[in-house]
């Protein structure tokens, strides 16, 4: 099995749509870069929360896409398809059946194909399952053949394995050069400061603490908002929001202001390293990126000459204070060397290649 070419069958939110689904963008580096490497992939997303009347892309060349409406019958049926598949991934966070996916495609193990739970959000679901003994995920964790992860580092890896997990192996968000790159200003996002990012219980508070209330103290610059969730929230009066980005104005997104702000997850943050999709996306867009704090960020850009770094918002409003138009170009350029060199979806699906393949040949030999 070592070195060929594989069918795989991908459960996911949504391919095509970035609408409440901060993943997408995710899921498209990986199969792309999957795709460049010989792979075939059949991406299966629900007819689910308006995505597909939001797309940001039409069907891709690089993937079919399945769209299934959102039932139980649909969902069996689906996973009667995906049996023509090598290696069958559940990913987190589908939002249709999510319990009723992560029982029943473990029925699909066999001498000839791996199943694997690609998490997505691994914070919150250790969180969640540590927190509830009976949550129905914690039992089937050690029938996996491999967790996979969006980031987290050894603290998740760590969780997951004594949660009984066969293998747990974080593949962390990256550039697709093929989608993020720099672009030429637009006036639209002119301002000195801006935030991209759905409303969220876990993150509301930290979007409060690191972008709403430094707006509040520094009322001669200007600042922007994007996502969707916003619209009814408190915010001064120098605060534009201008609600959902689609994927095609993410590069000018994080072209034209002055800086971007990342606020990670609260469960993110607590885990650390869990770089954001959308830091990669800013940093391909040669973006000066101004990060919260969490463990594990040097691993990925160097503080101060790659990225800035606050560890609340009086630390925000003093980078801001300082940054001129020349240092914040001088940050965006080495960040968008760095990504390159060493954080594109190319890189990590070499690595997941070289996992599976090693995988798959243990495995063969365990069978014999």
């Amino acid at each position: 099995m070592n070195n060929k070419k594989l069918n795989i069958a991908f459960f996911g939110s949504s391919l095509v749509s970035a609408y409440w689904n901060g993943a997408a963008t995710y899921y498209r580096g990986m199969v792309r870069a999957l795709h460049t490497r010989g792979h075939q992939v059949t991406f299966y997303e629900p007819d689910a929360y308006e995505r597909q009347q939001h797309r940001d892309i039409p069907d891709p060349d690089w993937a079919k896409v399945v769209v299934y409406p959102a039932t139980e019958v649909a969902v069996l049926q689906m996973l009667a398809e995906a049996t023509a598949a090598d290696l069958v991934v559940k990913a987190s966070g589908v939002g249709v059946f999510d319990e009723l996916l992560e029982a029943e495609i473990l029925k699909l193990q066999s001498p000839n194909r791996m199943v694997v739970f690609w998490d997505v959000d691994a914070p919150a679901t250790l969180d969640r399952v540590q927190h509830n003994p009976q949550d129905p995920f914690r039992p089937l964790i050690p029938q996996y053949d491999l967790i996979l992860t969006y980031g987290g580092g050894e603290p998740v890896v760590q969780a997951y394995e004594a949660l009984g997990a066969r293998q747990c192996v974080p593949i962390y968000n990256a550039l697709d050069t093929a989608t993020h790159f720099p672009v030429e200003p637009d006036n639209r996002f002119t301002c000195d400061l801006a935030f991209l990012g759905n409303r969220l219980p876990d993150r509301e508070a930290r979007v409060e603490t690191f972008f709403l209330d430094v707006a509040v103290t520094m009322p001669e610059n200007k600042f922007i908002i994007g996502g969707s969730g916003w619209g009814d929230k408190p915010m001064s009066p120098n605060i534009k929001y201008i609600g959902h980005v689609y994927t095609q104005d993410h590069n000018a997104f994080n072209c034209t202001p002055k800086a971007v702000l990342n606020i990670s997850r609260e469960s993110m943050a607590r885990y650390g390293f869990s770089p954001a999709t959308r830091v990669f996306e800013a940093a391909g867009a040669a973006a000066c990126i101004i990060t919260d704090y969490w463990d594990g960020i040097e691993e990925f850009f160097q503080p101060e000459t790659e990225i800035l770094v606050a560890r609340d918002g009086k630390e925000v409003a003093r980078k801001m204070a300082t940054l001129t138009p020349e240092k914040a170009k001088a940050i965006g350029q080495a960040a968008y060397q760095k990504v390159l060199a060493a954080h594109t979806y190319a890189h990590r699906a070499a690595q997941l290649e070289k996992l599976l393949y090693s995988k798959m040949a243990n495995w063969a030999e365990e069978l014999v």
